[in-house]
């Protein structure tokens, strides 16, 4: 068995490479056509929380009235509690992530609405119907269109005039 990374000769069964030490385990199992599939559950469970389902407007309401709860506590805190002076303040970062939150989903629920109203309206076709379109003559050939370069390499098949130095100060041109 060869190593994929390097292609050193391995002993058949081995696990790593002998010469760069790559996990060659599963080499024989992908050759042969019966390599399982990963199970994406088992190695896919720190994503699974950072999947984020559709923004609701309940959830976007629910998220700006905690924002506000925890503003009002924090003042209160503040004002009321001995020593809460001091850490009021700390309070306020749950509030305002809550409601940014709250204000974003609310936005993002009526945008995806919107879109959805504005996907379900029946499209009106611009332009003449596809009857009224003169038929193409395909037996005419058609002038090509002129390449991108052509402008600009025109001037080469002309010869550009040449000047000739005369040492005795007459300048003339060439023919």
């Amino acid at each position: 068995m060869f190593c994929p990374k390097c292609a050193t000769q391995n002993v058949d069964g081995a696990s790593f490479c002998r010469s760069c030490g790559a996990n060659i385990s599963l080499v024989p199992q992908a050759l042969s056509g019966r390599l399982a599939a990963r199970d994406d559950d088992k190695y896919d469970r720190g994503s699974r929380r950072k999947r984020r389902r559709e923004p609701t407007l309940d959830e976007g309401i629910r998220h700006l009235m905690m924002g506000l709860a925890f503003m009002i506590i924090s003042v209160l805190v503040g004002r009321y509690s001995p020593g809460g002076w001091t850490w009021w303040y700390w309070l306020l970062i749950p509030a305002f992530t809550l409601l940014g939150k709250g204000i974003s989903e609310i936005i993002r629920s009526r945008q995806i609405k919107e879109s959805a109203r504005v996907a379900e309206q029946p499209q009106i076709a611009a332009g003449p119907p596809m009857g009224s379109l003169p038929s193409l003559r395909t037996g005419e050939l058609m002038t090509p269109v002129p390449s991108v370069t052509e402008g600009t390499t025109r001037h080469l098949g002309a010869e550009a005039p040449t000047r000739h130095f005369d040492p005795l100060g007459s300048d003339e041109k060439a023919p």
